[in-house]
């Protein structure tokens, strides 16, 4: 075993200060410090966890191994592939880039330097997903909701997350999730979105075909006073309810004398937490063996997530009136 791992995080603002939270319970690692373009929030969150403040990214990437890039996502290509360049493994939060010219651009860098990069779908890591991935072998119909309200205006800058529109918002842990049970190629998709306190799609809805004949309808907005975040999915022997918010879910399964139902077995964790230990865990592989590990959530997971959400994306914004 060698030394810690040392990491930063460059964005400690609505999702990044969890980053920084975070990895301080990690003891593989150590974390080094933080930076953000607001100076008064990256001192607030490093007073908080106790870690230094950087004035500069570069030379706190000059000191460490990996980095979590939590900044808003019309910046993430620039600031990983600077990143990348000084030979950094990165936690991405999603989507991965914005288009997916920069994803594969991101991709190629990090192959020909031989870098980690993990994308931020923190669903993955969710309690109750380890559970659907052992009993969903065969989706053929599946349903989600991931519905929120609208975010808290910034002072000079556009409410968080709103530089994209939900389906890159929001939508994109769906569609991750989705492909990642549903292993076939995507057929066919259908949408429709709505624009209704920004420039782009507010409210969507997308209905993905796959060529395995499973289909999936998935429904998103950051406009909806109660937050919910729902899974359903069909199979041919059971219907599996799961409720990512509450870590709870029902599993009814076909039997020889009837439909019996279950609550589904739930192992808690923080799900950022565990996303963050894979993330380091990646890391020490590759130093202490030299061998080049498998993310839970790679980058080549999060260019696919991507390109559906763009297609999506492009097809509520042509039916915008």
């Amino acid at each position: 075993m060698g030394d810690r791992i040392k990491v930063g995080v460059i964005g400690v603002g609505a999702l990044g200060r969890h980053h920084a939270r975070l990895y301080k319970q990690i003891d593989e690692c150590e974390l080094v410090g933080v930076y953000d373009l607001n100076q008064a929030q990256a001192e607030k969150i490093a007073e908080e966890v106790g870690t230094r403040v950087y004035a500069d990214p570069s030379v706190l990437a000059d000191e460490v191994e990996g980095l979590s890039i939590a900044v808003p996502t019309n910046h993430h290509f620039e600031v990983a592939m600077s990143m990348l360049e000084m030979g950094k493994h990165l936690l991405i939060e999603k989507p991965i880039t914005q288009t997916i010219e920069e994803a594969e651009s991101l991709l190629k860098a990090a192959d020909e330097r031989k870098r980690i990069i993990q994308v931020g779908h923190v669903e993955r890591f969710n309690p109750v997903i380890s559970y659907l991935e052992e009993k969903i072998n065969n989706p053929r119909f599946i349903e989600s909701h991931r519905l929120s309200s609208y975010p808290p205006p910034r002072p000079g800058l556009p409410p968080r997350g709103t530089e994209v529109g939900v389906v890159l918002d929001l939508m994109i842990h769906d569609i991750d999730m989705v492909l990642n049970l549903v292993k076939s190629p995507v057929k066919e998709i259908d949408a429709v979105g709505v624009p209704v306190l920004s420039p782009t799609e507010d409210i969507a809805n997308a209905r993905l075909k796959f060529e395995n004949g499973c289909v999936a309808n998935l429904t998103a907005s950051r406009v909806t006073p109660e937050p919910l975040r729902k899974i359903r999915l069909f199979q041919g022997d059971c219907y599996l309810s799961l409720d990512y918010m509450a870590k709870t879910g029902e599993i009814y399964v076909k039997r020889d004398k009837g439909i019996t139902r279950e609550a589904v077995p739930v192992n808690d964790h923080n799900a950022l937490l565990k996303q963050l230990e894979d993330f380091v865990s990646c890391i020490t592989t590759l130093r202490d063996e030299g061998v080049m590990p498998k993310p839970r959530v790679s980058g080549e997971h999060g260019m696919r997530a991507l390109e559906i959400a763009v297609e999506i994306s492009k097809l509520c914004q042509n039916g915008f009136l």
